[in-house]
Formats: structure tokens, sequence, C-alpha cells
């Protein structure tokens, strides 16, 4: 690590410790040719993940999307915040997993969908409904029937 006062290159590292969100590393470092002390974060560089819309275009990919359509789906239900964060966390992770630096719209939702699933049958049904854009109820209670369906048979 280049010290910030002389530009020598070479410094050690005094103390370590991880920063209150977990995500980076603080280190304390002393420089080995002026003495002086200076601090450092090394932290995980993500790659940018685009998301493909259905129209075809790319967006950067925005975990507070789904967290946002995760809480209006668990609105008035007995779903606890941590919860929600953990399912938010839980798709972004099955996300990166993928290694893919494009992943489609849909593929989100059905990942967003499998987890509420686990989580609360009533804000899943919710979010099913306003992700598969039904055009009438008929579309809704064929998926109904077969989410029951599906359900009998696992």
């Amino acid at each position: 690590m280049k010290c910030m006062y002389c530009g020598f290159t070479e410094s050690k590292v005094l103390d370590s410790r991880p920063t209150d969100e977990g995500n980076a590393i603080r280190r304390r470092r002393e420089c080995l040719k002026c003495g002086k002390r200076f601090t450092t974060y090394e932290m995980i560089e993500m790659t940018p993940i685009l998301v493909v819309k259905n129209d075809g275009t790319r967006q950067q990919f925005d975990a507070s999307k789904i967290k946002s359509g995760v809480i209006k789906s668990c609105e008035k239900r007995p779903v606890a915040m941590h919860d929600i964060d953990a399912l938010v966390a839980s798709v972004e992770k099955q996300i990166s997993n993928s290694l893919a630096q494009e992943i489609s719209s849909r593929k989100i939702g059905e990942i967003v969908m499998r987890e509420l699933k686990k989580l609360d049958q009533i804000a899943y049904i919710r979010f099913a409904s306003v992700y598969r854009q039904f055009r009438d109820v008929t579309e809704f209670t064929d998926f109904i029937k077969d989410e029951n369906m599906n359900g009998k048979k696992d």
C-alpha cells in the first residue's frame, strides 16, 4: 500500500477489523519509511449485473426495487422486516452466484416468487398477480388452481 504522505510503497498493518456493515476491512497502517500512520479500507469489488427488461432495455440491478415490491406484497401480513431483508439478500446472492453479467427481469421475478412462496402464501399470490400481469380473473384463478395442484404434489 502506497503511503499517502511520502509515497513509499511498503507499510505494516497495525490493526485490522471489519467495518460496522461487515462489507469491508479497516486497516490501520504505518509507513516503513516516514513512520506516519494512515487508514485503508479493503472491500470486495462487485461486478455490475444488468437486468434485461421485457422491452429489451437494460439497467443496472437494484436490490432496493425487489425490496420495495416484496414490502408491498407483504403489506398487512405477519412478515417481519428482517425476513424481508433475508429474502432480498437470498435473491441477490442467487443472482450474484449465477456469475452472469446479465439477467432477465423475468428470471428475477421467478426467483422472488419462489422465495416469497416459502415465506408467506398470501404475499406470494399478491406478488404473482402483479408480476404475471393477469388479464382477467380466469387467468388468475387458473394460476391459483395450478399452484394448489403443484402444492399437493410436493
